[in-house]
Order: C-alpha cells, then structure tokens, then sequence
C-alpha cells in the first residue's frame, strides 16, 4: 500500500507532499489542471520511462518519491533480499531523479538500483490501467499467474515447473554424458575420492558452531571458575561480603522509616537489590559447580577443530560449510554415476518427462476449468460498466514444446461489442476500454492479485449517468480489499470516494504550477458541483453533490 509521495520540479508541479490511506482515492480536478501528471508520476517510480522534457521549466532537476508499505508480500521481501536492496523491515521507498540532460537515476531504499530493478520492484507494488505502458494485465506472464490463482493452480504450476526442471536437467546431462564420458569418468573418480575422505570425518550439520563454543568454555574452564568463586565470594562468603552489608543498611534504615516515610522508598530499593544479590549468589554458584575442567575433553575438541581446519583448507570453504559440502559432491557423484551407464541415464530421463507430464496433464485440466469460471465472471462484471454485450474468455492453446509454465499458452481475449469476434485483450485499442475491462478482472480477481495499489486512469471515458455510478461503486467495492487511486472527471465517480483529492493549476504563461489538496466534505461538495454544473455553481447544483455525497 502506498503511504506517502513526493514530486518536486516535475513537468509543472513545484512540490507536493502527499499522504495517502487505504480505500479508495479520488484524483479530481479542471481539464489541464495536471491530474494525469499524478499517475505519470507514479508510472516512472516503477519504471516508466523518462526524458528532459519532465523537468519543470526552471529546474536543474525533476525527483519523486513514494513510500509503499509491503509487510505481507514475501514474494517482493524475498526480491529486496537477493538484490541486496533492503531497508525498513515493512516498508520500500522508491526514488527517482531526472535531470536536464535526461538523465535517470534510481534508487530503491537509498541503495542505488537500475531501471530494471525498480521496474521489477513496482511490479509487486503497484498496476497502473489504463495506461498501455505499465499494465500487468497486458503480459501473458500475468494472465498466467491470473489464472492459476483464480484456479486454485499455483501448487500446481510451481510443482510443473520444478518437474521441468528435473527433466531437462537429466536430458542434459544425458546428451553431455555420450559426448565427454572421458572426462566425467576422470570428474567421478575424484570426487569419490573426495566423498570417502568427508564422509570419513563424519561430518554433522551444526558441528562446528558447537565445537567453537565447547572449546571457548574448556580453554577459558580455570578463569571462569576463579571468577565465579571470587564474586561468590565477595557476594557472600568473605569477610565484609556485599550480601550482610546490604541486609544490615536495609535493617537500619527499615527501623528508622518507623519515623520518616521518607526513606521507605529507598528501604525497597535495598531490599529488591538484596534479593537480586541473592539470587545473583545462587546461579554463581550453581555455575561453579558446573564448569568442566577437563583437559582430556579441552585436547580433543582442539584436535577436532584442527581436523576440520586442514579438510576446509583443503577444499577452500569455511569449516561450518564442510557438511554442505559433502552433500553438494555426493550429490554430483551420484549423478556422474548415472552419467557412467547411459541406459540408466536414459531410463531416469524417461521417468522424469513421465513425472512432468502426469503433472502438467493435471494442471491443464485444472486451468481448463478456471479459464470457463473466470470467462463467465468477468463477463458478467463487463456488463455494468457500460460494456453490454461485451465478452471475456481465457483462450488455452497447446504448445508445439511443453515449457516449465506449462503444456499451453494462455491469453486473455474480449470482444467489446456482440458482433465483433474475440481477440487479444494487448491490442484493445481504447484506453478507457482497457482500464474497464481491467476493472472488470480485477473485481473478479483482487483477492488472488499480491499488488496492492492500483491507480485507475480514463476509466470513465465514454460514459455518464448510471453506468458512472456503477463504476465508482465498483471501485469502491474494490478499494476495501486494495488500495484503489482514480483520476476521473464525473462526479459519480468521484462521490463514491472514500477520499477526495484535488488538482488546481495557477500562475500565468511561463510559470504555471500544479497544487494538490486533500478535500474536507464541505470541500467535496463544492468540487462535485463544480464537476456538475461547469464554471457556474447553483444552489441547485450544490444540493445534488451532497446528494451524491450523502449516498
């Protein structure tokens, strides 16, 4: 979800400050007044693209920022993580300048990042529709994932693709095996060699970690015993010790509080002190009676460490890896093994494909089934959104070659009029088509979807009256399951908001700039009259946006 967003010199904004909540937002406001100049903005934060003619006149340099929170997808933790670009625990900023020149530069929670990595960042973040360039909807990798969400398939999926990986794994190794049998037979004795050395060790995951502190303990045995006897000894037992000395002033003074409360307070200071020193004097000795002067023990430990040492010398890795390391060599032995007898490669290969198929066989039936449940849902959400007549289906195609997404291409086709046949929802020529045809499917699909904002644009195009009710209904009914952004003119779009933003744009030639307010009610209605009546606001006019507020 996002929480903040800053644009300072950028086309014609100055600067703007924004912080956002969930639900959803309503961007508002004249023809030119730089609405769109918003959702441009958040479009080159997740990697749009950019250019000098974005910095505002004037300025050596256009810079945004947005702060989005993430603390449940794991799927963009586990990216941050891997790209080394981590930051808050539950939270990402993104930031991006543009200079004069053209210039971009990109940064993900202050780390320097490339365009690639921000733009793959903003795709877990944010889905912008309506604008064709930054629309998830539109790659047949997202249809994908769509689907097999709504299918109930993504186990499915992912167990296909590691089947597929398995499979063409061996079959290359196969191939590999009939053209360098010399070399591998020489690879395989060796690491035999190499196996029965490690395994000789007996080597035990979490060894190392423990053997390190067994031999702090035995080598440091004498110190730390002298240390614990000599604090038990000033605690407790010597002339003089801490413990009498405390009980006697807590005495003293408890007799004399008889007088002054006063010094109550400080008697329970000494007494909690005392009974800390106590319980103090209790562990130590416990502990010296624990601690392990064993020299025979403290000989053996050093000789296991320097065992350890001279095997992760010898095969350049850390001693607390030599158990992964023997896992990864055996592992490759085994498989030089298969390599060795190409029947038995060849029967493994065999089994593997059978493997892949059994499960893709599953999964295309299973996405069969979700393509009719999802057609008929998605059409029947089209329907109200000024679409009548409209259709959606999922069209699956086999491939000519099996791949790791599966046995079949999926797209994503409509046919916006009755008449017109089915084709490719990426050549939807209208953007106010597309976006309400992506309204349509996310309404069927946002609980599956893990973005969590979504920014609408054009949505309204086209219509009025009912059917733009009907939309910001839809999308407020959106926006209590994601955080919902929408730029619109109509205001029965806009009084559905759960908040409302306004654009304004002041100055003269030359020094036009963008404000952007977050609007109270009595602030809404006066923009939804504006939005209803034009230049020249009524009495008549302002009664129908409380109206249309109050709904």
């Amino acid at each position: 979800m996002l929480r903040a967003l800053v644009i300072r010199d950028f086309v014609i904004v100055d600067q703007v400050e924004l912080e956002v909540g969930p639900g959803f937002t309503v961007l508002s406001g004249e023809t030119g007044a730089g609405k769109s100049i918003l959702v441009d903005a958040v479009e080159l934060l997740v990697g749009g693209r950019a250019d000098a003619s974005l910095v505002r006149e004037g300025a050596e340099r256009a810079e945004l920022s947005a702060e989005f929170e993430f603390s449940s997808n794991e799927s963009l933790k586990k990216f941050i993580g891997d790209a080394g670009l981590e930051g808050d625990p539950d939270a990402v900023i993104l930031r991006r300048t543009i200079d004069r020149a053209g210039r971009s530069r990109c940064f993900v929670n202050g780390h320097s990042a490339t365009l690639a990595q921000l733009r793959e960042a903003g795709e877990f973040l944010v889905d912008i529709h309506g604008q064709h360039e930054h629309q998830s909807l539109l790659r047949a990798a997202a249809q994908r994932e769509l689907l097999d969400a709504q299918a109930g398939a993504q186990e499915l999926a992912g167990g296909c693709a590691e089947a597929f990986r398995g499979w063409k794994r061996l079959e290359a190794l196969a191939a590999e095996a009939e053209e360098q049998f010399a070399r591998r037979e020489a690879e395989r004795e060796e690491l035999q060699e190499k196996v029965a050395e490690l395994k000789r060790l007996v080597l035990k995951e979490g060894e190392w970690d423990e053997l390190a502190a067994q031999h702090q303990r035995l080598a440091h045995g004498s110190s730390l015993l002298a240390g614990a006897q000599s604090s038990l000894e000033a605690l407790s037992e010597a002339d003089g010790a801490c413990l009498p000395q405390l009980s006697a002033v807590a005495n003293r003074l408890r007799a004399l509080s008889e007088h002054d409360d006063g010094l109550k307070a400080i008697v329970g200071m000494l007494e909690s002190a005392e009974a800390q020193a106590g319980e103090a004097a209790r562990d130590l000795r416990d502990y010296a009676s624990r601690v392990d002067l064993d020299p025979d023990a403290l000989r053996a430990a050093e000789q296991r460490i320097e065992v350890l040492h001279a095997a992760a010398r010898k095969y350049r890795v850390k001693p607390a890896q030599l158990p992964g390391l023997e896992q990864e060599l055996l592992q490759r032995f085994k498989e030089l093994e298969l390599a060795a007898s190409p029947e038995a490669l060849q029967r493994e290969v065999a089994a593997a494909k059978s493997r892949y198929d059994a499960v893709a066989k599953k999964l295309s039936a299973k996405r069969k089934s979700g393509a009719l449940a999802l057609g008929k849902d998605v059409t029947q959400a089209m329907q109200s959104l000024a679409m009548s007549g409209a259709r959606f289906a999922v069209s699956l195609t086999a491939l000519d070659e099996p791949g790791g997404a599966g046995a079949e291409d999926i797209a994503f086709e409509v046919a916006s009029h009755p008449s017109l046949p089915l084709r490719p929802l990426a050549k939807v020529a209208s953007g106010g088509e597309l976006s309400r045809i992506s309204l349509a499917i996310q309404l069927v699909a946002a609980k599956e979807s893990p973005v969590g904002t979504l920014v609408f644009d054009e949505v309204d195009s086209g219509i009025g009256g009912a059917v733009a009710e009907t939309v910001g209904r839809s999308l407020k009914k959106l926006g209590k399951q994601r955080q919902v952004f929408c730029v619109t003119h109509l205001a029965q779009v806009a009084a559905q908001g759960d908040a409302q933003w306004s654009v304004s744009k002041s100055g003269g030639k030359g020094k036009i700039s963008s404000a952007v307010a977050k609007l109270d009610r009595a602030g809404r209605i006066e923009e939804l009259a504006r939005m209803l009546g034009g230049t020249e606001i009524t009495a008549t006019t302002r009664k129908h946006a409380a109206e249309l507020l109050g709904k």
